[in-house]
């Protein structure tokens, strides 16, 4: 059967052996040593690899094909010196150090980094002592290194930053139970920084979100009367007319907004919307959230939502809102919900990258909300990917 992928499977290995080739080349190329900050993340890697079993992608580390900026590094040290710190204060419980607020890395002092890195070096003292390869990762963490070792090797990482964080939460840890550290992973990386948490979204993470996934389909009693909404319940766009419809009380009449049929409680949700290029909103309504008018739709108002306005200009509707990078712009978004933990979670679906997520008790009924004000292109709930099962007989050439 694999001679009939022949043709793709060929030009696949040509390209690989090309990105391996400049990865050498760039580390040949290198002309500026590494400064103390860059040397410090090699030997840890270092470290962590001779301990850890399956760790084999943190060798681009230390042998530095996979050289990280000097900023990178120091947020690197400050994070986890801290993390090491809340050790010994009590947990929070899921098991997971509570998160602690940094500095900005463009703004420590030399005597701050000087600290963390003598917390992580008396942690890395105790790692030292322990055997080689003495430590089993899980399958779950070993299937996510793969999957990021492929990823940095086509280019889709920019940094093996991940990985190190799996390996450290595996260590500072040392729970017998391994095989949720990937979600928790997710969960703590969305709560210490909502905006632009994580560049690759691992492929095992995200088949675990996608196996949250529900159907959503528009309760026409909520429409807009503007809204033009398709037989299956999942499509909606701007119409020329507003039709002559019940004016309920769960119905929007000001924006062009329309909730899912079904309200959301405990567990995990995910859905995955296709959205206009101009102007629309994804998020959440609260039970209790006033539908009427034009009132911000906000925080304050029981909506956690992104807003894209003007094509150009990507927000998270907090108070006051909060601007997110043009380059996280998605033209398909994934919605997550995990109302136990409090997070609702947006993802670029195509390029597999974390863009926002709010951390909040929820204490009622949230309802997916759609909104947009195009009259051409639809708004399209969709039905996340099934799973394909790879037919490469070694690792995947396709990442």
């Amino acid at each position: 059967m694999m001679q009939c992928f022949h043709f793709m499977v060929e030009p696949a290995k040509s390209l690989t052996a090309k990105i391996k080739e400049s990865h050498k080349k760039a580390k040949k190329d290198r002309t500026e040593p590494l400064n103390d900050d860059q040397l410090f993340v090699v030997d840890l890697a270092r470290d962590l690899s001779r301990v850890c079993q399956r760790s084999a992608v943190l060798e681009h580390i230390w042998n530095l094909e996979d050289t990280w900026p000097t900023l990178l590094c120091r947020a690197f040290i400050l994070q986890w010196a801290s993390v090491l710190e809340t050790k010994t204060r009590p947990m929070q419980t899921d098991g997971w150090p509570e998160t602690v607020e940094g500095k900005l890395p463009d703004l420590i002092n030399e005597q701050d980094l000087l600290q963390a890195k003598a917390r992580i070096l008396n942690w890395v003292k105790d790692l030292r002592a322990q055997p080689e390869q003495s430590v089993w990762p899980g399958e779950p963490v070993a299937k996510v290194l793969e999957d990021l070792q492929s990823a940095w090797r086509w280019g889709r990482v920019p940094y093996l930053l991940t990985a190190m964080e799996l390996l450290m939460w595996t260590l500072v840890l040392q729970r017998p139970d391994k095989d949720t550290i990937p979600q928790q992973w997710l969960t703590w990386k969305q709560r210490s920084q909502n905006i632009g948490a994580i560049s690759y979204v691992p492929q095992p993470v995200r088949n675990w979100i996608s196996d949250a996934a529900v159907e959503v389909t528009l309760d026409l009693d909520s429409a807009n009367p503007d809204l033009l909404i398709s037989g299956d319940e999942k499509k909606m766009r701007c119409g020329f007319e507003r039709k002559d419809v019940p004016n309920h009380h769960q119905r929007f009449d000001g924006w062009w907004c329309a909730v899912g049929a079904e309200g959301l409680g405990p567990g995990r949700y995910y859905w995955e919307v296709e959205v206009g290029e101009r102007d629309w909103r994804l998020g959440v309504a609260k039970e209790s959230a006033l539908r009427k008018g034009f009132k911000s739709l906000n925080t304050n108002t029981g909506y956690l939502t992104l807003r894209l306005e003007r094509g150009t200009e990507l927000k998270a509707l907090t108070v006051p809102f909060t601007a997110l990078p043009p380059g996280l712009i998605p033209r398909k978004v994934g919605v997550y919900l995990d109302y136990d933990n409090g997070q609702l979670s947006f993802y670029d679906v195509d390029k597999h990258f974390h863009i926002y997520t709010y951390n909040e008790s929820f204490t009622e009924k949230l309802f997916p909300l759609f909104g947009t004000v195009e009259i051409v292109k639809d708004l399209v709930i969709r039905s996340p990917a099934a799973k394909t099962q790879c037919l490469c007989s070694t690792s995947c050439l396709w990442g």
